[in-house]
């Protein structure tokens, strides 16, 4: 009620109209596995299908309002479908207003709308829902000559929410927290599992076990388990190969628990000890990690802790002799990304990447507490006849998921291991 109360008060008057996702077909009458909207979640805590949040702003003649329309209570669907809230108990338990029945929504809409100067709306995401607002619209505007006014301007309501959304309350880091502990343990017990001979697909099931055994209700995302050259793919998720002695694994997995996103990348030998070429990319990529968190703090921009980590690791690339030049040349004709083709990172929350702008005004924003982050530099190195032969297929990946505090910053994620001991020590 606190989120839906702050939005009204950031709209300019109007209505917002904010749907949840829909169902979706997987196959013929079976449906994927039903996940809400981010944006609707976030503002009703409702996980139902069918279901639009109306906010009424408030104006000199009324005070705000909050509706919710959802799907009525159904004895005989819910002994098929499990548990529906109906309107009556909806509003009374997720503290609306008022609530009515999804099917109401055509008749009421046009009523809510009259007078209205703004309507707030996702616009361009979904095409239908568009057209379905401009008819709403539309017979508002058909009652022009009894006097009444339409909307006469569509906002996107997400230039408000992702402002909103950026900056984590108190509820929502517990939620991340735990998220981000669940996947810990995940990858602890992956790799301590991981031996020559298995295949990625019984690694990923490791992950989903311990993901579903400590209460998180899906993957964040599809899973990346990449052994060997599978770690250059990288959003590589065909997960079939078999893991061999010498190779490392790449694996690439969170959790999602109570709608928040968890986002954790390790790299490790399949046979529990690193060679020396592996040894020698990995810590390189651990010295960009660590340089990137180093800048991760209020006062800098989004962009320092990805500079930092892009200068280690081409000075790497030059010490190793997979560039040629100085760094600052290495820098500029950005011959690095042969090896280092993505930033270092993303914003974390409902979703795994997350809502938010990453400059203002052509300008790189500053870094606020309350703001989450992954920190993920990589190293990639492909066969190539300008590449040392012993750094072939060697792939290597660390993330972990940063809050910014008012001191500094926390790793949400400190509990896998990634000092090359401490991996090998595990591992044994």
């Amino acid at each position: 009620m606190i989120r839906r109360r702050q939005l009204a008060l950031k709209m300019k008057g109007g209505v917002a109209i904010i749907p949840t996702a829909p169902e979706r077909l997987r196959n013929r009458d079976a449906h994927y596995p039903y996940r809400f909207d981010s944006y609707f979640y976030y503002l009703t805590g409702f996980k139902e299908p069918e279901a639009v949040l109306v906010i009424v702003a408030a104006s000199a003649k009324a005070p705000a309002r909050h509706i919710l329309f959802c799907r009525t209570k159904d004895v005989e669907r819910e002994i098929w479908d499990g548990f529906r809230y109906g309107p009556s108990q909806a509003r009374e338990t997720f503290c609306f207003d008022e609530a009515y029945a999804i099917t109401l929504l055509d008749e009421m809409l046009p009523q809510l709308l009259t007078g209205q100067s703004v309507v707030y709306s996702a616009i361009g995401h979904d095409a239908a829902w568009d057209q379905r607002i401009a008819g709403w619209i539309n017979t508002v505007r058909a009652q022009s000559r009894s006097g009444v006014t339409a909307p006469h301007e569509i906002s996107d309501c997400r230039v408000l929410l992702d402002e909103m959304r950026l900056i984590k309350d108190a509820y929502e880091l517990q939620t991340m927290r735990r998220a981000a502990e669940i996947s810990a343990q995940a990858h602890c017990f992956a790799m301590k599992a991981t031996k020559p001979g298995k295949f990625e697909y019984e690694i990923e099931a490791e992950l989903l076990h311990v993901f579903r055994r400590h209460g998180a209700q899906a993957p964040a995302y599809t899973s990346i388990v990449a052994g060997g050259a599978n770690a250059c793919i990288l959003h590589y998720i065909d997960n079939t190969a078999q893991l061999n002695s010498g190779d490392l694994l790449l694996i690439d997995a969170g959790c999602e628990l109570d709608g928040y996103a968890s986002d954790i990348t390790r790299t490790f030998p399949i046979n529990g000890r690193f060679t020396p070429a592996q040894k020698d990319i990995y810590e390189l990529v651990l010295a960009a990690q660590q340089a990137a968190i180093d800048k991760a703090r209020s006062g800098n921009t989004w962009n320092d802790p990805h500079q930092a980590a892009l200068r280690v690791l081409a000075q790497g690339f030059v010490d190793f002799g997979l560039c040629q030049g100085s760094v600052d040349a290495v820098l500029e004709s950005e011959d690095y990304r042969r090896f280092y083709m993505h930033r270092t990172g993303h914003w974390l929350g409902m979703d795994v990447h997350d809502v938010g702008e990453y400059k203002q005004l052509g300008e790189w924003r500053m870094l606020q507490a309350g703001m989450t982050l992954t920190v993920e530099p990589g190293c990639y190195i492909r066969p190539a006849e300008n590449v040392p032969q012993h750094f072939w297929d060697i792939g290597v990946r660390i993330e972990d998921d940063v809050l910014i505090t008012p001191e500094g910053h926390e790793i949400l994620t400190v509990g896998v291991p990634k000092a090359v001991r401490e991996i090998e020590e595990l591992m044994q």
